[in-house]
């Protein structure tokens, strides 16, 4: 019994004596009680001694992960943001661009084809990002349609005007235009060529062409020969050259 009591007073720290003397003291359904506290208590299990270095190791772990889940989230903010800022601007000068560009193109149409008129037209104008654009063109003496219901050559006339307009707008160090005066009658060749050689004071244009009126106005010409079966020879003339040289030779009463 003194071990007993010895064991008592170091597991829990009471004495012994005075525990007795409370317990007389506590109601009858006590005892009950305190089995049932003894059960719990017993149900814990072992101890975990290194429970608190788990939690602290835990506790780190998921502060930084916290930590990097905040980043994510702001970084994603920030990209939002940005996107609405570059979708803004983007549709700010979308419409600038398409509204300059539709002012030349319906000043420059009615030139090329002597007549008539055409616009651009927006297929989704209350979206500017997902929107198209549709040509809407009317020669002389038709109605207006759509620039597929129109013959080769006016589509290549209405193809053309759209990119000088675009060039009247933003011009282009170089414009390259291959053959696009094949499908063009002799009069509409006249004032393709008049416009390229107005258009021709803002950008220097290269016309892969075999028409002879086209070669009229180029100030050199460039050809490729073949003598040879098999070899190419790249042939050059200086059109402007020749112009001056008539022009003295004129002056000089030559010709």
């Amino acid at each position: 019994m003194e071990q007993q009591q010895l064991q008592l007073e170091e597991a829990y720290g009471a004495d012994v004596e005075q525990s007795a003397a409370s317990l007389e003291e506590l109601p009858p359904d006590a005892t009950a009680l305190f089995k049932r506290l003894q059960r719990r208590l017993d149900s814990f299990g072992e101890v975990n001694l290194l429970a608190v270095e788990e939690y602290d190791t835990l506790h780190e772990r998921h502060t930084h992960l916290q930590e990097q889940q905040d980043d994510l989230l702001q970084s994603i903010a920030d990209l939002r943001t940005a996107i609405n800022q570059i979708n803004r601007k983007s549709r700010s000068r979308f419409k600038k661009a398409f509204t300059l560009i539709n002012e030349q193109f319906e000043k420059i149409f009615p030139r090329l084809f002597s007549g008539g008129n055409a616009r651009l037209v927006l297929t989704e104008p209350d979206d500017m990002l997902a929107t198209g654009i549709d040509i809407e063109a009317r020669p002389p003496g038709k109605k207006l349609q759509n620039i597929n219901l129109l013959s080769g050559g006016e589509k290549a006339l209405t193809a053309v005007a759209l990119i000088f307009a675009i060039f009247q707008v933003k011009p282009s160090p170089f414009c390259l235009l291959d053959e696009v005066d094949a499908p063009l009658d002799h009069a509409n060749i006249g004032r393709f060529n008049a416009m390229v050689r107005e258009m021709a004071a803002i950008s220097q244009f290269l016309i892969i062409t075999h028409n002879p009126r086209t070669m009229e106005i180029a100030d050199t010409l460039y050809g490729v020969a073949m003598e040879e079966p098999g070899v190419s020879r790249l042939v050059s003339v200086d059109m402007s050259a020749y112009a001056i040289a008539a022009e003295r030779a004129e002056a000089r009463g030559y010709c």
